[in-house]
């Protein structure tokens, strides 16, 4: 499995617009499955793939990929491996590719999430580490 993060198109081979069925030929057979109520009313279908560290949501009603979230460590952005890098870093690398549109948020949890908007990219850190990358298209 690829875990190249593309920003606003997918995770490796796993593409935004997939069907369910398309993205277990490269992850494999789901962990689990799940529908949550989005809170406007549709469900989201989640598929989660625990030995990769990835957690896939579909659109109820296009039963299409539109978000991916990735706790793996092998992980990469722009070809660096990001679970290793501070806070600082992993930032300096967005804006370095041109993403610019950032909002930080200490979450009720107490994670602190970086959201690049322009990029539909949401980092989650834990004092400074990076726990999780959440991502659409």
């Amino acid at each position: 499995m690829n875990y190249q993060i593309n920003i606003l198109q997918g995770l490796g081979e796993v593409k935004f617009g997939m069907a369910p069925e398309e993205t277990t030929e490269f992850l494999g057979k789901t962990d689990e499955m799940e529908e949550i109520d989005n809170g406007f009313g549709d469900s989201i279908t989640v598929l989660h793939f625990h030995e990769h560290g990835v957690t896939l949501f579909f659109d109820s009603l296009s039963r299409k990929l539109s978000c991916i979230a990735v706790e793996n460590e092998a992980a990469t952005l722009f070809g660096e491996k990001i679970f290793h890098k501070s806070e600082q870093e992993i930032v300096r690398l967005l804006v370095d590719n041109g993403f610019y549109e950032q909002d930080i948020e200490t979450e009720a949890w107490g994670e602190r999430r970086v959201s690049f908007g322009d990029g539909n990219i949401d980092l989650f850190f834990s004092e400074n580490k990076l726990q999780s990358v959440t991502f659409g298209d």
